[in-house]
This record gives C-alpha cells, sequence and structure tokens, in this order.
C-alpha cells in the first residue's frame, strides 16, 4: 500500500509540492499558502515561494 504525502498544489498554475499535513486545506484541495487557496484575489501574483509567479 501506498500512502501519498505531498502533491502538487491544486492552484493550476503553481509549480509548488505541499506536504498534506501542513497544506491549507479548502473545498478539499490542498494548498501551498493562503493566496493559492483565495484564488490570488485582487490578481496577485505569486505564492511567497521563491521562484514561484502563479496567479489565477
Amino acid at each position: 500500500m501506498v500512502t501519498v504525502t505531498q502533491m502538487k498544489c491544486a492552484c493550476e498554475s503553481c509549480l509548488c509540492i505541499v506536504d498534506l499535513n501542513s497544506a491549507i486545506q479548502k473545498e478539499g484541495k490542498s494548498y501551498c499558502s493562503q493566496a493559492c487557496a483565495d484564488g490570488h484575489p485582487a490578481g496577485s501574483e505569486g505564492c511567497g515561494h521563491e521562484g514561484c509567479t502563479c496567479h489565477q
């Protein structure tokens, strides 16, 4: 049996891999940051992680 402990952030344009134990959970999906979980309000870019310029 394999237990998944990490997966890609649910934000489509985000490159981050999140640890499921510390991920921000919203509507059954796992996100690496609050900005991603909130859908990048007001056109915000990035999640605060180096090199990632995700957006919604």
